[in-house]
Formats: C-alpha cells, structure tokens, sequence
C-alpha cells in the first residue's frame, strides 16, 4: 500500500486544530457521542464479562482451557463498528470478546463456558469452540492458525457467490509463524479473495516474547513477498481501529484483495488462566494499563467533552455488571447436557 500522503495547509491568523492520531501517529475515526458510548460499552462489556469467567473458572464451574481478552477490547469492537450485517468473522481461542461484539447473547457465551445444555454449542465445545450461524461468528478454534486457512475459505465463498461480503479472520503473533498462514496469503492474494487478515499483536506467544520469536516483527509487512498491503494499527485506541477497518472493508469490497491489519495490543492477563505470566514484570503491566487502557480512554474522552457524566458511566458499567451476573447466575442453574448428546453433532 502506498504510504498517505500528508496534506500541506496554507498558514492563516487562525490555525486549525490539529487532526487527532493514534500513538502510533496513525489515523482515528472521528467519534460522535453516540459512537463514543457505544465503544465505551462494548468494550466494558467484554471486560466485565471477563472477569467473571475468570471468577467462575477459579471456583471450578468452568474447565479445560480459558484464554481471556482482558486489554484488547478495542480490536474487535472497532473492528465489528466498521463491519456490516454479511461480514463473517472467524479467530483462535481468546474468543469470548468476539462473540459479544457480533452480538452473541452473554447468556449463550457463558453457558457454553460452564457445558450446559443452553451454550451455543450445547455445552459441547467449551471456551474455544462456540459458533452462530444468525451473526456470522464461525468460531472459536484451537488449532493454532487453523481459522486463517478457514477464514480464506469463508473468503473464497463469498467471491465465488459474487456478494459483497468481508471474511475477517484474527490471529495472533504465536499463529503469524504458521505455515499454513503463508498458503491461505498465496490463495488469497492469487484470487483477490475479500479477507481482512488480523494480527492481533498482544507482545507474547503465550510466553515468549516477540523479540525473540520473529525475524520479522512488523506484522503487517508479513504479506509483503505476496504483494498483500499492510498497516499498523494502535490496537488499545478503538478510533485508530475503526478507522483502520473503515479502509480495509473497502479495499476488499472494490475487489483489490486481501490485506493485512497488525493491532499493537497488550492482554493483561496470562496466555491462559493457568498461565501465571512471570516472563513480564509487573510494571511492564501496570504501565500499560495506566497509560493505554482502551475503555479508559474513551471514559476520558466522554467526561472532557462533556458527553457523559461520572455518574452516567457508573450506570452504564452498573448495567453491564447486570448483564454479566444475570449471564453467570443462568449459566450455573442451567442443566448439563443429557448424556444422548454424546452421540450427536458427530462426522462418521
């Protein structure tokens, strides 16, 4: 892709106000209130529901794996701001934060986190597996970098029904060293295939740091040797990704092909819930969420222009908290599946 040329603005008694950019010095949506709130509760929705799922998993009503997305809200609520009804989107096993942002209900997510029989996948798939055919959410998959080979799929199929629909596909800086990463960029690029390619970049391949894993640590020159375009993205700022996401739908749906987006994110917690994170110090975390935090930079943003009051977001995390107890409390009276379903759903 081109590097943005920089406009030059004749010198006047007034100067204008400088636009707004990312830390990154990219560019960010222009919010209006209304989409400034909306983002403020997506993103603390997911947050809240999180840490719940962290409780319940603590307390044993959740097994198996548990991957949190506690710190990256901004890449999928920007993302799916962007996106309209059609667009599928596919990613890895850090997933509950992408079904709440395409919809999926808090009651159906966390009854599937604990296997009961209300879950989206009947309380058979668990944390990593849960789909919805009405949002066009296609998993939740925990074959790293299976969902980028997927996704193309998704990609192809829209192409070849001639819609105007966007496969995006997320993964992570561990799954970008995947082989079957670089096939799917090859197909895709070779068919002008309509995919958005997601590094959602968070620092850490579950404990190994970037630095130390990659020869090539910037993402989004990953599909360079394909000819795929690429631009990085400040992932902790929800305007940066919107307006990211806002330029590559349209790529894709003018028939230019696939490209890649690299979200510079950070997760707060652990690989897993079973991961107690020691290969970063604490100040490293801390620092991150005292200056970077995506949920409270739009708080901010809202209480400075005056859009919301203190008290009106202590209502709106208020309801949100609601939600999310309401969620757990009918996640853990709900029944088990019957034992019949062993048998069901099943590839002979």
């Amino acid at each position: 892709m081109a590097p943005r040329k920089t406009a030059t603005v004749s010198s006047r008694k007034t100067a204008a106000k400088p636009a707004a950019k990312a830390s990154n010095g990219g560019p960010v949506a222009d919010f209006d209130r209304n989409e400034e709130l909306k983002a403020y509760r997506e993103m603390l929705l997911i947050r809240r529901f999180e840490e719940k799922a962290g409780q319940l998993y603590g307390m044993g009503f959740i097994g198996g794996f548990c991957h949190l997305y506690i710190g990256q809200e901004a890449v999928v609520v920007g993302m799916q701001m962007a996106q309209k009804d059609g667009d599928q989107v596919i990613t890895a096993y850090r997933d509950h934060g992408h079904m709440l942002a395409t919809g999926m209900e808090a009651r159906g997510v966390m009854a599937e986190l604990t296997g009961r029989r209300s879950g989206y996948s009947h309380g058979k798939g668990g944390s990593m597996h849960m789909f919805s055919k009405e949002k066009h959410f296609y998993g939740g998959h925990g074959i790293v970098g299976a969902q980028v080979s997927l996704g193309t799929g998704l990609a192809f199929a829209n192409r070849y029904r001639g819609n105007d629909s966007v496969s995006i596909a997320y993964f992570g800086d561990g799954a970008a060293n995947q082989g079957q990463v670089y096939e799917s960029f090859n197909m895709a690029a070779l068919w002008k295939l309509p995919i958005v390619y997601i590094v959602e970049n968070n620092r850490y391949a579950m404990g190994t740091s970037t630095a130390r894993a990659t020869a090539q640590s910037n993402y989004s020159l990953r599909g360079s040797g394909f000819g795929i375009p690429g631009i990085q993205v400040d992932g902790m700022d929800v305007r940066a990704v919107k307006a990211a996401a806002d330029e590559a739908l349209e790529h894709c749906r003018s028939g230019k092909g696939p490209i890649i987006l690299e979200m510079l994110t950070y997760r707060y917690r652990g690989h897993s819930m079973s991961d107690p994170a020691k290969y970063r110090s604490k100040d490293e975390v801390q620092k991150m969420r005292s200056e970077h935090d995506p949920i409270e930079q739009v708080k901010a943003r809202l209480v400075e222009k005056g859009w919301a009051s203190e008290d009106d977001l202590k209502a709106i995390d208020k309801d949100v908290r609601d939600i999310v107890a309401d969620s757990a409390d009918f996640a853990q009276a709900d029944p088990e599946p019957d034992v019949s379903e062993l048998y069901t759903d099943i590839l002979l």
